[in-house]
């Protein structure tokens, strides 16, 4: 399986040389336009991985000052961006994190981690989330609170 998967790296990889080598002749897009809702990064390695039909879904979500997203976790690989605001994370093990406007974070697929986010500022966090998800699976999954003191 892994043979395959370099294969087909290869022969990605040699297409886009073949591409780029052509794009003297390519002909400019007309009649459209592209907006960049948000942009991130993170300092993390990223690899996105499914095992089957896969549903892509891209969420906008608002927190309100004092507002949380309850605990839960995602079935899928979940990919935000902060474009406002501060969006502190807690997970299982009672560990925070905050990220501001402008950083991204990764849930890894299949990690099944408890956490929730919270927005302990004064103006609303805006997210920008894709999740990318085992088809027809829930965006998330409610969970008890593990006893962390928040």
């Amino acid at each position: 399986m892994r043979h395959i998967g370099r294969i087909a790296v290869i022969a990605v990889s040699a297409a886009a040389v073949g591409l780029l080598s052509a794009s003297a002749q390519a002909t400019p897009g007309s009649n459209m336009t592209g907006t960049v809702l948000a942009q991130g990064n993170t300092p993390d390695h990223v690899k996105v991985e499914t095992d089957g039909p896969t549903d892509f879904v891209i969420r906008q979500i608002t927190i309100q000052p004092g507002g949380s997203t309850g605990w839960h976790y995602h079935p899928g690989t979940l990919l935000a961006i902060v474009r406002k605001g501060t969006l502190t994370r807690t997970d299982s093990h009672c560990r925070s994190v905050s990220y501001a406007a402008g950083q991204s974070l990764v849930e890894p697929s299949g990690s099944g981690e408890v956490h929730i986010g919270r927005n302990l500022g004064r103006e609303p966090v805006e997210l920008y989330v894709t999740y990318v998800d085992p088809a027809t699976s829930p965006l998330s999954i409610d969970a008890p609170d593990p006893g962390c003191k928040i």
